[in-house]
Order: structure tokens, then C-alpha cells, then sequence
């Protein structure tokens, strides 16, 4: 669960488009929520309908809360994670 959360935690922190919605000391190894940052936030929708095309399922986020929630329970693969950091990447590329 450790390696799964820090590759998605390490391309939230990474990528332009996306902020973390915990403080770093809170965040969570199986639900991880993150957001667009401010100046992109317009941009949610596109990238929910872009990781949708990938493969990506159950992205969507707290209805209270918005944005997305990458869940990653032990039947989620390391190949799962790196397909949405993939597809996190790819869509930071095109905008």
C-alpha cells in the first residue's frame, strides 16, 4: 500500500494541474484525494472524461469535496497506479 500511495503522492506533487487535498503528515496509503489546483480547475471535468477513455473507474471524488479519489486497496496492482500517473502525464501534456 506504501509503494502504490507514494507513486500517486509523488505525481500529485509533481504534475502542475493537481494539489493534494490533506496536509502531507495526513494523507491517506488507500484513499487518495487530490484535486486541480486553482488556475486548472476548469479543467476537472476534461481530465475525469480523459482518464474515463484510459480505463481509469471510480475516479470521482466526495460529492462534498469534488475533484478525484485514487483508491488503492490492496487488490489495486502497481501497474493500476502507474496507468493513472501515466494518464496524469499524458494530460498535463496536453495542457
Amino acid at each position: 500500500a506504501k509503494q502504490r500511495a507514494e507513486i500517486v503522492y509523488g505525481e500529485i506533487d509533481r504534475n502542475k494541474l493537481f494539489r493534494g487535498t490533506v496536509a502531507e503528515e495526513d494523507r491517506s496509503l488507500m484513499n487518495i484525494c487530490f484535486v486541480m489546483n486553482d488556475e486548472y480547475k476548469e479543467l476537472e471535468k476534461p481530465f475525469f472524461d480523459f482518464a474515463a477513455e484510459r480505463g481509469m473507474v471510480g475516479l470521482k471524488g466526495h460529492r462534498s469535496v469534488g475533484g478525484f479519489r485514487a483508491s488503492c486497496y490492496n487488490a489495486q496492482t502497481i501497474e493500476g497506479v502507474e496507468a493513472l500517473v501515466k494518464c496524469m502525464k499524458d494530460f498535463e501534456a496536453n495542457h
